[in-house]
């Protein structure tokens, strides 16, 4: 261990143990996350904090802001919240795209208040549920200028009193005057008045709630899972005391701040030893200017590492580098499986190693890492210090049984990370919170099916539930079969996820129809996009089979629906190709393999096939 507790030597899948000889209590780490932001402004007052695109085109164009002035605007907008009412345990809601105003209103919410972070992609319907239950009735959101379509959903969500007041964040970098927005207030404009030095009103506790973070868990309607201010800043802690990373790094933020990972990854965690954050544009790793300039923007900017989802890994991949990429130490990849097939090209087109990580918001954010430094082919990482992990097979009674190390069952994971619970409503002792069966004796099932090697690596063996991941987004199959059992002709309904390239899966669904009815595969896929709540979650294709795959047992088997949806991706994809004889998709051990048989040269069809994260084989004519 190092003189200071805070910084013990964290470099290799050797130290957790002797991490974890010292008590975490022993650590000094902050107390909230407010804390944590008032000790980075304070031993950094001039460093910059944090760098933030207008956009991906205009990434000259940036705005800077210190770790002082981010402080005094985190000091300004919370005052503000202050004397609009908020209290400790009310609940900011946040709806918009990342923006440079939109960083220090979320740590101002969660030190006024509670932060309560939108997916601006759900319905107004989901919107409404998850607002209420959250009891926000402050919504900060995208005004016109930064996203027209948010506007209009924070104006109905007004209009029909869903929340009282709105408060408007502009686009980064705005200079033309802003537009009158009767019934609202611009959040810069109406806080610049207010005390930057102190906040007026009480600073949160370890034990109090932080944020609520909306997660698709596994029911047609997200949840809402609470965060408290000690799980938030020791997550931050257990990936801040990565040895492999100091004081001047930088790191590249691109994914939403409703995602648990901007917020614990690249905004938190940096806030430990005084790094700067790059921030992406509103549109993040989703506007396509942002692959043209990526490699530019690694050497202006010296960034050291990022964080993303295996497509966008894909997509750099086949992105000439045209600039000295030399910071780049390493790139984090999560969310979804990294196909061995992304990480070799990628690693052989830039030189870069990608380190897998697993976590979930139930447990704040992350649960495992990996080490550049010592690959574990097969793992998405070893635990995190002062974290438990173990497998248990769940019974039909719902009791666990915990299993020995090395045999496969679902993933349980207990400490100081792990959430308190879901939000399921509040009344007039604040919000109340329950586990939904998630929780047991202190442990978190996370759904997920892995064994666990000797040494604390996760070796992930599929999902536990059939959810479909869009980028890193999660969408429920129920949210689309939903929609389809809806219509009249429809008996059976399954969605999966289909191979894309630039998304990594999108929804696809399969159908069965009443005998004597007459309904095409397109006007149903219309249906579907009208009935379900989230846009993202429209299936790209709805399908008519005579019967849906079944187990033995009778059980819907989607392996074979994703086989199937599989096949048909790419063999489209490979239509042109020449030498390509034959497209097949098989299940392996609930896995999904494409089998794609050539003849001649292979590499054309490799290349194809390397833009999915899927796994594949190509054969040579039998």
């Amino acid at each position: 261990m190092t003189g200071n507790p805070l910084w013990p030597r964290y470099s290799g899948p050797a130290d957790v143990e002797a991490i974890e000889a010292v008590p975490l209590a022993d650590r000094g780490l902050p107390a909230s996350t407010y804390a944590l932001l008032v000790r980075a402004a304070t031993t950094w007052p001039d460093r910059t904090a944090l760098t933030v695109l207008p956009e991906a085109a205009r990434w000259r164009e940036a705005e800077h802001r210190t770790f002082g002035e981010l402080l005094a605007d985190v000091h300004r907008y919370a005052n503000l919240l202050h004397e609009l009412g908020v209290r400790r345990g009310d609940a900011v809601a946040l709806l918009s795209p990342n923006t440079a105003e939109l960083v220090p209103a979320t740590l101002a919410a969660q030190l006024a208040g509670i932060a309560a972070p939108l997916n601006g992609g759900l319905s107004r319907r989901h919107l409404t549920q998850l607002l209420r239950r959250s009891g926000a009735r402050v919504l900060v959101t995208a005004g016109p200028e930064l996203s027209p379509a948010v506007w209009e959903t924070a104006q109905a969500l007004a209009d029909d009193g869903t929340v009282d007041t709105l408060l408007v964040l502009r686009p980064t970098g705005a200079t033309e005057p802003a537009p009158d927005l009767p019934g609202a207030g611009y959040l810069g404009e109406l806080s610049a008045t207010q005390d930057s030095s102190t906040f007026l009103g009480e600073p949160p506790r370890a034990e109090d709630l932080a944020a609520f973070f909306p997660t698709g868990g596994t029911t047609g309607a997200p949840k809402l899972a609470a965060h408290t201010h000690a799980a938030e800043v020791a997550d931050a802690w257990m990936l801040a005391a990565n040895s492999l990373l100091g004081e001047d790094a930088t790191l590249f933020a691109a994914l939403p701040l409703f995602h648990v990972n901007a917020l614990v990854v690249t905004l938190l965690a940096p806030l430990f030893k005084g790094q700067a954050a790059v921030w992406a544009g509103p549109l993040g790793y989703r506007d396509l200017a942002l692959y043209q300039e990526f490699w530019k923007i690694v050497e202006h900017h010296r960034i050291s590492a990022m964080s993303a989802v295996p497509t966008v890994y894909a997509v750099l991949a086949q992105c000439p580098v045209d600039a000295d990429i030399s910071s780049l130490r390493f790139a984090m990849v999560g969310a979804s499986p990294l196909p061995a097939a992304v990480r070799e090209s990628f690693q052989a087109h830039t030189g870069i190693t990608l380190v897998e990580g697993y976590g979930l918001t139930e447990a704040t954010c992350a649960s495992a890492r990996s080490f550049p430094d010592a690959p574990r082919p097969g793992s998405v990482g070893q635990r995190l210090p002062y974290q438990r992990l173990k497998t248990v097979r769940v019974r039909e009674d719902g009791t666990w049984e915990d299993l020995p190390p090395g045999h496969t069952g679902v993933l349980a994971i207990s400490g100081p990370a792990v959430f308190p619970g879901y939000v399921t409503g509040h009344d007039e002792r604040g919000h109340v919170l329950d586990g939904l069966g998630k929780l047991v004796g202190g442990w978190l099932d996370t759904g997920d099916v892995a064994r666990l090697d000797p040494d604390g690596f996760v070796h992930l063996a599929g999902r536990a539930k059939d959810l479909i991941i869009r980028g890193g987004h999660n969408i429920d199959p129920a949210l689309v079969e939903d929609a389809l059992l809806a219509h009249p002709a429809v008996t059976a309904a399954g969605a999966v996820g289909r191979p894309d390239a630039h998304s990594g899966e999108v929804p696809v669904a399969y159908v069965t129809l009443a005998a004597g009815t007459s309904v095409t595969e397109a006007e149903l896929r219309d249906w579907a996009r009208e009935q379900v709540p989230e846009a993202a979650a429209a299936p790209k294709t709805v399908t008519v089979l005579d019967a849906l795959p079944l187990t033995d047992l009778g059980k819907p088997y989607k392996p074979a629906l994703r086989a199937d949806a599989t096949r048909r991706e790419l063999a489209e994809a490979l239509a042109e190709v020449p030498g390509v004889l034959d497209v097949e998709a098989e299940v392996d051990d609930g896995s999904v393999v494409a089998v794609v048989r050539t003849t001649g040269d292979d590499s054309a069809v490799k290349a194809v096939l390397g833009r999915y994260a899927i796994g594949w084989r190509v054969a040579g004519a039998s």
